[in-house]
């Protein structure tokens, strides 16, 4: 197994793998649970990744799945091992999405519908800072400067000069309309947008007020897949004080096919330049 896999990605297939290994044996995660004394809810933590797998929680997991083949143990307790790592994110302290910067940092595309504002990928620095004064009233001046730098930092995969981070993105008609700090700052970023979308990697997409209801009604969410084909898609959708990750194959195909709804319905990519264009134009009157 490759060793350069960030941690959260490397958590999520070992995850898996335990999972496998308990359908293998034809136990329920709350036999499992009832065997090692603990809550069914760790035993479902491990498998979906959320949580860090100790190589301890390994050996007895193998023991109880009656695991015989050495290399397979050994295997699975370098990747526990390894998932304990922290990646470049964990720098920054305590981010509450965590979960999801790992997964995007190692996402091959990512597919996201914003209905109120401009995806963290492409914002600007102003922009953001703005943003997150704007929709976080309580949090210090310094909280606001880390989640900025850690939003700065994210954009690197933009701009990667090998096999940059494959981005497409439809946006509401709203989200270039809201004024986010002021009207110049509004301007840089629709410019900005603008400039990103020339990307041969980027695509962004705009629904007009005037196509009425659609498929994205309900809320912002983004679809990541990955490289390896043992890493399954997932669906985030960001809460409040919790975030959403779905991963089952129903799921994601029910979210995918409603974003290809959403690219059908948007502008095509030269109408969405010019609306975008033309607003960031307005900004400046």
């Amino acid at each position: 197994m490759a060793s350069n896999v960030n941690p959260t990605v490397r958590r999520r297939r070992l995850g898996q793998e335990l999972r496998r290994l308990r359908e293998l044996k034809g136990m329920t995660a709350e036999e499992v649970a009832e065997r090692l004394l603990v809550s069914q809810s760790k035993i479902s933590r491990l498998e979906n990744g959320r949580r860090s797998i100790s190589q301890r929680d390994v050996r007895d997991l193998c023991g109880v799945y009656e695991v015989e083949d050495h290399r397979i143990v050994d295997s699975l307790m370098q990747m526990a091992k390894d998932s304990r790592q922290q990646g470049w994110w964990h720098s920054f302290g305590d981010i509450p999405y965590s979960v999801y910067i790992g997964l995007e940092t190692d996402a091959a595309s990512l597919r996201v519908y914003d209905p109120q504002v401009v995806p963290g990928l492409l914002q600007t620095r102003g922009y953001a800072e703005a943003l997150i004064t704007g929709a976080l009233p309580e949090t210090t001046t310094t909280d606001i400067e880390k989640r900025v730098q850690v939003r700065m930092r994210r954009q690197e995969r933009i701009a990667a000069p090998d096999n940059p981070l494959r981005l497409w993105t439809v946006l509401d008609e709203s989200a270039l309309r809201r004024v986010v700090g002021s009207r110049q700052l509004m301007r840089d970023q629709l410019e900005h947008l603008v400039e990103q979308s020339q990307l041969p990697h980027v695509t962004v997409q705009v629904i007009p007020f005037e196509l009425g209801a659609h498929p994205g009604l309900n809320g912002q969410y983004a679809i990541l897949e990955f490289p390896d084909a043992a890493d399954s898609s997932v669906v985030y959708i960001e809460g409040v004080t919790s975030d959403l990750y779905l991963e089952k194959a129903n799921d994601v195909q029910q979210y995918s096919v409603m974003y290809e709804h959403l690219r059908a319905q948007a502008l095509n990519v030269e109408q969405s330049r010019q609306l975008i264009a033309g607003i960031a134009k307005d900004y400046a009157r």
